[in-house]
């Protein structure tokens, strides 16, 4: 459940909103939060019925509930028990309820001594269980979740399900009677003939007077309420189109049997049975299409679903059964076989192979030590451990998880802006053109002319389908991203899809992403005079200072030889050069060639083996003591399993490769030849990569560049797309609109081809829907009538408006079958 967050001193909300039928609607719903003073952005998702909203004033928050109301929508309202601990008296019962009172978005707050429970109302996306709990916290007590259920979204989902299935089978007993006998006597002259014996014209059409009225003031009695409400209000939506449709047919129907006098003569006809059943198949549409955008939202479902209730934790020396809610950091949690980790933590005693497929997409159980990490919501296999709990809440993978994909869909692709400029006008348009449809018939149509332009005006008004339209892109996103979650590649923000799909160069960082970025000393050639565990004693003493990984290599080579570390002094560092500091009396520097030419080192006495280890493909670096060449140290860091898989897979894709690195040329031309690198960029400084970006992009068009998120953040920044490779349990990787969760480089490429997936859907759910409207309201308003070409019934034109929007959702469901991409050669190195 969301709730109002703090970011860079903006206050963001993301609210349900409940009400909101077609694009429309959306258009409404901005326009309203938009003129409430202090918004300063505001993006509505029809797919999610949310409105994610950013205000400079967090006053301005709790005015959003009475403007989205003004505009015919509501914020729901949502009800919480806490149990409070600490409360003694009525003095206290004031201050608990005082401090829930406090927390913006509360509607209600009511304390009970005698039960130590707290009843909340609140509007949902304002406020939070979380937040209440901190308030009553911060007011000197505590407070618990009595259900810690997350499902209350998807109960609410489920509860539109079932009140539309009942409203959809009301509706259809009492259509179908009307439909059967009205048309079925058409079709079979012995229903008419039987019909007609029993029963007169008036009593039949009195009796289907009846059972309109009933369909139209019952089930259909939502689509008046609310659609006439935002027509009076100048703001109509698909309701009022519907309202407005189906009333207009049994108005005039209800003319024709009880007042035909009134109407001109030889046009008191009767369409009951076009009211009933275009109410009817409406149902069913948003019957079909909620069971469809429940599907929608499935995968992040599952993920909130993986974390456990209940974990056994020590507590005073015992196991106690704790909630989850209950755990912090620091508890020790025992884990048996066959159990989901509740928490994540660092496994402290026993082992086992530990499921994380659901978390970061890798189907293999990985195997777990003493000082590994563990990660909540995975399950254990057939050993037992216990763990200490280091990321609890909010703070756990699985709930980061969560949060991302939460926001990766409320997010708008650029392609909706055309949209929603289109949907602004779209329903006035349709009334003007239903409008014009009528006019026309009864000025120029054939007799009964007053019957031909009522019918073609309903037809108009049913069949239009902004509601296609508003779904096109967001349910396609939800589909998306939650897919994509399930397959360890998390979107950051929603644009990204579109923007990693235009992609036309990937360029990679080169140690620590195609490379695994834990390199090994391979080679030391020592100058005349100096021994072997001298040089690693002094070098490893400078480089213990340097977050460098090629660093991490010298110091754990001089730990294996058993080389006694030195106190230092003075240390300096020169990033893209190397390091120097004072080590035993003597200045030991340490670095690429240029850091030596930079400080008057002459190194060429190790040429000829630096030539020959560079073309070896190893990182070459050279030590100084005081002015004077000391050695030539090579380190190698080998190569990431499926690097040239995912390369290959990439100029498959039509794409081509880069690399980027700070490494000397010929090196970084030995890694390129092994993993099948088109572009290489070497010797490149940290500052200089993002103009090296620049560069390919104005060169090859939109780049991707894939990073590991810790040195990369400026070029993760300034690519069109960046890319981080997680570490499998940190995704908190701020610079990058996309991260793989686990530590793989086939997940590049699964990213890539759900972006071109999610735009093909999006571009085919875009076309669906403007070429249905394009193509049908005319057919609609009769435009082929003079051409031969047919009229359309009501009925016909509920139909097609339902089955237009049941298309988009489907069409968008088929994205959850999308599966990671296949490798050439899968797992193995190059």
């Amino acid at each position: 459940m969301n709730t109002v967050i703090s970011r860079d001193r903006k206050n963001v909300a993301d609210i349900p909103v409940e009400g909101m039928t077609c694009a429309s609607c959306v258009s409404h719903v901005e326009k309203a939060i938009r003129a409430v003073p202090g918004v300063e952005s505001v993006a509505v998702n029809l797919a999610s019925n949310k409105a994610h909203v950013e205000v400079a004033d967090v006053a301005a928050i709790g005015r959003l509930p009475e403007a989205i109301e003004k505009a015919g929508y509501s914020v729901p309202v949502l009800q919480t028990d806490l149990a409070i601990e600490g409360m003694t008296c009525a003095s206290c019962v004031s201050h608990v309820e005082k401090a829930l009172k406090s927390v913006p978005g509360v509607v209600e707050a009511s304390v009970n001594l005698a039960t130590n429970r707290a009843h909340v109302r609140f509007h949902a996306g304002l406020a939070s269980e979380g937040a209440l709990e901190k308030a009553v916290a911060a007011a000197g007590y505590a407070a618990l979740r009595v259900d810690r259920s997350t499902q209350a979204q998807a109960d609410g989902a489920q509860g539109e399900i079932d009140r539309l299935r009942v409203q959809f089978f009301v509706a259809l007993a009492l259509a179908f009677p009307v439909f059967a006998i009205e048309m079925g006597g058409h079709l079979y002259a012995p229903l008419h003939h039987w019909v007609a014996a029993i029963a007169d014209r008036q009593t039949l059409q009195t009796v289907f007077f009846v059972l309109a009225t009933l369909a139209v003031f019952g089930p259909g009695m939502q689509f008046h309420v609310t659609g006439l409400k935002r027509l009076a209000r100048g703001a109509p939506d698909m309701n009022s189109l519907i309202s407005v449709g189906t009333l207009a047919a049994y108005g005039y129907s209800s003319l024709s049997v009880f007042a035909p006098s009134i109407l001109p003569p030889g046009t008191a006809n009767v369409y009951f049975e076009a009211a009933c059943v275009v109410i009817a198949l409406i149902l069913l549409g948003r019957w079909l299409e909620a069971m469809s955008r429940g599907r929608a939202g499935e995968a992040i479902r599952r993920l909130v679903d993986l974390q456990p209730r209940t974990a056994r934790v020590y507590r005073s020396g015992a196991l106690a059964e704790v909630a989850v809610a209950r755990i912090v950091v620091g508890d020790r949690i025992q884990v048996r076989p066959g159990e989901r980790i509740p928490v994540d933590g660092t496994l402290a005693d026993g082992h086992s192979n530990v499921d994380e497929s659901m978390v970061t997409g890798e189907p293999v159980p990985v195997a777990k030590r003493p000082g590994e990490a563990v990660v909540g919501g995975t399950i254990n296999g057939p050993g037992a451990f216990e763990f200490v709990a280091t990321r609890v809440g909010a703070d756990t993978l699985l709930a980061q998880i969560v949060h991302l994909v939460e926001t990766a869909q409320s997010g708008k692709l650029p392609v909706q802006a055309i949209v929603d400029r289109v949907t602004g006008w779209f329903v006035p348009a349709v009334f003007a053109a239903a409008a014009l449809t009528f006019a026309v018939w009864w000025m120029v149509g054939p007799e009964p002319a007053l019957a031909y332009a009522l019918v073609n005006a309903v037809c108009v008004l049913i069949i239009a389908c902004p509601c296609a339209m508003g779904l096109a892109t967001p349910t396609s996103i939800i589909v998306a991203t939650g897919r994509a979650a399930q397959l360890g590649v998390l979107f950051r923000r929603g644009d990204a899809l579109q923007t990693l799909g235009a992609a036309k160069l990937v360029a990679f960082d080169k140690t620590g992403t195609l490379t695994l970025g834990k390199p090994v000393l391979t080679d030391l050639v020592a100058a005349p005079g100096l021994a072997r565990a001298e040089i690693l004693s002094a070098v490893s003493s400078v480089e213990a200072l340097s977050e460098h990984p090629l660093a991490a290599a010298l110091v754990a080579a001089a730990q294996d030889e058993g080389a006694v570390p030195r106190t230092v002094e003075n240390f300096a560092v020169e990033p893209g050069y190397g390091a120097s500091a004072d080590v035993g009396g003597q200045r030991v520097s340490v670095g690429a060639a240029r850091y030596m030419a930079k400080l008057g080192i002459d190194v060429s006495a190790f040429a000829a083996d630096g030539e020959r280890l560079t073309v070896a493909g190893r990182t070459v670096l050279y030590a100084g003591i005081d002015g004077r060449p000391a050695a030539l140290l090579a380190v190698a860091d080998p190569i990431r399993p499926q690097a040239k898989a995912t390369v290959a897979r990439l100029h498959a894709m039509g794409l081509r490769a880069a690399m980027i690195t700070g490494d000397n040329a010929a090196t970084a031309r030995a890694v390129a030849k092994a993993v099948g690198i088109d572009t290489v960029v070497a010797e490149v400084l940290p500052s200089g990569k993002l103009e090296t970006i620049r560069r390919l992009r104005t060169e090859f068009g939109t780049v991707a560049f894939v990073g590991d998120g810790i040195n990369d953040a400026p070029a993760l920044a300034e690519a069109d797309v960046g890319i981080a490779v997680g570490t499998g349990t940190d995704i908190a990787i701020e610079s990058a609109e996309v991260v793989l969760v686990a530590p793989k480089l086939a997940g590049v490429a699964t990213a890539i081809d759900l972006s071109r997936a999610t735009m093909r859907n999006i571009s085919q759910n875009l076309f669906w829907a403007f070429a249905y409207n394009v193509a049908l309201i005319p057919v609609a308003a009769g435009a082929l009538y003079p051409f031969g070409g047919p009229l359309l019934s009501p009925v016909f034109a509920a139909g097609a408006m339902a089955v237009s929007s049941i298309f988009v959702v489907s069409n968008a469901l088929r994205l959850r079958r999308l599966r990671a991409s296949l490798m050439p050669a899968e797992g193995a190195g190059p």
